[in-house]
């Protein structure tokens, strides 16, 4: 069993001050938010802390965009009293339907400050297209 004396007592908040923050385990979803920009679906991640050549990746498959991505933290603590680590890892996924047309060539990504911004333009429909109507049948 630990030995609790040699801990102080904001050492002991910790847990708790994390699970307020949200994060005393790591969730299975990213943060995420996603708006047009003109005819372009902008996803931007909430994914700090992570090495985007390495613990991201960005695909596409049947009409959705996928993320997924792998942190690993660790924290280590040296006192006189003692000495604590703490690690804390996981791997996050989250699927978003792409626009109608978009195609997998014109998608970008990019990662600054802990943001990784996915851009997916959708096709244009061309002006004066032609509306077809179909026709109701009764039952």
């Amino acid at each position: 069993m630990a030995d609790l004396s040699k801990w102080a007592p904001s050492d002991m908040l910790e847990p708790v001050r994390r699970f307020l923050d949200g994060d005393l385990t790591m969730a299975s979803t990213i943060k995420v938010e996603q708006f047009q920009d003109g005819n372009t679906l902008v996803v931007r991640a909430e994914v700090p802390g992570i090495d985007p050549d390495k613990d991201v990746d960005v695909s596409v498959s049947e009409g959705m965009l996928h993320i997924r991505a792998e942190r690993e933290e660790k924290t280590e603590h040296k006192s006189k009293t003692g000495y604590r680590s703490e690690f804390r890892y996981g791997s996050f996924l989250r699927s978003i339907a792409l626009p109608a047309g978009a195609k997998e060539e014109d998608i970008t990504a990019s990662y600054k400050d802990g943001v990784l911004e996915v851009r997916a333009p959708a096709p244009v429909a061309a002006p004066g297209e032609p509306t077809k109507k179909i026709r109701v049948d009764r039952a």
